[in-house]
């Protein structure tokens, strides 16, 4: 999922990204609910109208915004008191609050409120914090049936990097019952064999008529390495991030195009993508875009970027139905991760 925070992906319009084969991106609660507030996107008929993006949206409650403010905010038993990073005004989220906020923005899919687990965490936190987040959810999804939504709803599983607070954990989140269940508080400095450990722990525990959705990840390596751990849904800031720090992700891994190293290079980003930046534009006139400032440049690597996740996934899914992701995905990480020359 494109990550839209504010209600629009960073250079791209709906159109642009429906072009390029989204069916479905990601805002935020804690964001939207701050600017431009919540009665001009309920007015407005809800976010798909407000932002005019007729496909799928899926909102996140904001609990890991809430978690980056630690300087400016306080955790009770009812909730989150915190500061705006804007103006410093003071907020407060319940679980019940954010589902009927989560209500009111009318997204496709909604997540419970969790208290996002720091990393590092010791043990005796994550524990708390994990408890907490299961009654949490428990209150989010008896505000849900109380709000009779037919949104979609998602239940998050925290436990830090240790298993028998995540199995436990998952199974509290289980038992309530949600149609979907996300893995959350990884992609926040562990190492990656922990976030593999946790995600191959998880796969045997969760049910598989239900979509995973591991939250903030990742790079194309972490993509297939997840969806190989039974992994659905993604998000990441990764490919818009990049793309506007004149990055762009290849085949052959990861090309700087704003270096030198592409001043008198007129191969596009990459020969055989379809995007409209590599049918149109070379890698020199892009570099001069972005060096000078010129907007168009960093639209064209973002274009170029989700177009490349876009048709990575759309691969993946195509091995997976032909069973031979194994060998397309050592395939892909041997030629993305091969030493240039």
């Amino acid at each position: 999922m494109p990550v839209g925070t504010l209600g629009s992906v960073k250079a791209m319009s709906p159109k642009e990204l429906e072009e390029i084969g989204f069916d479905i991106i990601l805002a935020n609660t804690y964001h939207l609910y701050l600017r431009p507030g919540i009665e001009i996107i309920k007015k407005s008929g809800g976010l798909h109208k407000f932002t005019n993006w007729g496909k799928s949206i899926l909102t996140d409650s904001g609990g890991f915004q809430v978690l980056s403010l630690q300087k400016f905010r306080k955790i009770t038993e009812e909730g989150i008191k915190f500061q705006s990073h804007i103006d410093g005004s003071y907020h407060f989220f319940s679980p019940e609050k954010v589902m009927r906020i989560e209500h009111d923005l009318d997204a496709d899919i909604i997540m419970t409120f969790d208290e996002c687990t720091p990393f590092p965490s010791d043990y005796e936190y994550a524990e708390k914090s994990a408890k907490m987040t299961a009654r949490w959810a428990l209150r989010c999804k008896t505000e849900y049936k109380k709000l009779q939504s037919k949104q979609s709803l998602f239940g998050i599983i925290q436990g830090s990097i240790y298993d028998d607070l995540r199995e436990k954990n998952a199974n509290e989140i289980m038992k309530i019952g949600f149609d979907g269940y996300a893995i959350g508080g990884l992609a926040v400095g562990e190492k990656k064999e922990d976030m593999y450990r946790i995600v191959n722990l998880l796969d045997k525990i969760l049910p598989k008529e239900n979509p995973r959705y591991l939250m903030g990840v990742g790079t194309p390596i972490d993509l297939l390495e997840n969806v190989e751990r039974g992994v659905d849904m993604f998000d990441c800031v990764i490919p818009t991030r990049h793309a506007r720090n004149g990055s762009v992700f290849t085949k052959n891994g990861r090309l700087i195009v704003r270096d030198a190293i592409c001043k008198d290079d007129l191969k596009p980003i990459e020969n055989d993508c379809d995007c409209y930046a590599c049918k149109h534009f070379s890698r020199a006139y892009i570099r001069h875009l972005i060096n000078v400032n010129e907007i168009l440049g960093i639209r064209l690597t973002t274009i170029h970027n989700l177009t490349f996740y876009s048709n990575l996934m759309k691969n993946i899914r195509k091995a997976i139905r032909k069973n031979n992701f194994s060998e397309f995905k050592k395939r892909f990480i041997a030629k993305y991760t091969r030493e240039k020359k």
